[in-house]
């Protein structure tokens, strides 16, 4: 077993918009946005248009907090990669997970898409929770998938992500490619450096993340380029009904000193 984090091991795996209604809080919303060139202007603007440009991400911003608003319960973001297919270990631990989080009393917030993300909407609408996706306009992905009761589709990156931090009492991260890693190392980014609270950053599947929590032991921590209770950020689990453990408990300790 690798020290250095906490690594938890089990045998058992586990603004104009466009709105659809679905219920009372159940309706998901596309933001009005104006294709990839947006992203590139912005970029090389000119002083003349910045302010315009400006204005447009802000109406993101607002958006998301206005979806935000309709969460009437704690919630935890869950991540994954879009390519996991319904019917794999990945797919059914996910949707798994989400039931379960649906089962304690908590919302599901997830990128919106397909894979994971689908799944943990999936398990937690399955169980009768609120199943939330804020999803983001890309040109090679699914829209918003089925399952999401509350769900907005993004323009930027940026704005997206401050909506997973702001809306979630920790993260838990599944399988996933260079969008996973990049909301897992943003995440322990702004914990370790105060910017957010210390929620839970949990990675389920051992024999995915597992090598590398023993690299950035053995390279970070050993080159002193982290600090040990930098690791102490990260837990690893194989196991759905932990996750949920992990995150309720932390939750409530919050709850108790006022801080959540």
């Amino acid at each position: 077993m690798a020290t250095g984090y906490r690594r938890r091991r089990v045998s058992r795996p586990c603004c104009g918009a466009r709105a659809r209604h679905v219920g009372d809080l159940r309706r998901a919303r596309l933001l009005v946005t104006q294709g990839p060139e947006l992203d590139r202007r912005v970029l090389r603007a000119s002083q003349e248009t910045l302010a315009g440009d400006i204005s447009l991400i802000a109406s993101e911003f607002l958006a998301g907090f206005q979806a935000i608003q309709q969460i009437d319960r704690p919630a935890v973001s869950i991540f994954g990669s879009a390519r996991v297919l319904e019917g794999t270990p990945t797919y059914e631990s996910a949707r798994e997970t989400g039931r379960a989080f649906a089962e304690a009393g908590f919302a599901v917030v997830t990128g919106g898409g397909p894979g994971v993300m689908e799944a943990a909407n999936r398990g937690c609408q399955e169980a009768g929770g609120l199943s939330v996706g804020f999803n983001i306009e890309l040109p090679h992905e699914q829209g918003l998938n089925a399952w999401c009761d509350i769900g907005l589709t993004f323009r930027h990156f940026y704005a997206r992500k401050v909506m997973f931090v702001k809306a979630a009492e920790g993260f838990v991260i599944f399988p996933g490619g260079f969008g996973t890693q990049d909301e897992l190392w943003e995440a322990l980014t702004l914990i370790q450096t105060r910017k957010i609270g210390n929620f839970p950053v949990v990675v389920f599947d051992s024999d995915y993340w597992g090598e590398l929590l023993d690299w950035m032991r053995k390279e970070m921590l050993d080159d002193k380029l982290i600090s040990p209770e930098d690791l102490d950020l990260l837990f690893l689990t194989d196991d759905s009904r932990e996750v949920v453990e992990l995150v309720v408990s932390r939750y409530e300790v919050r709850l108790a000193e006022g801080s959540a």
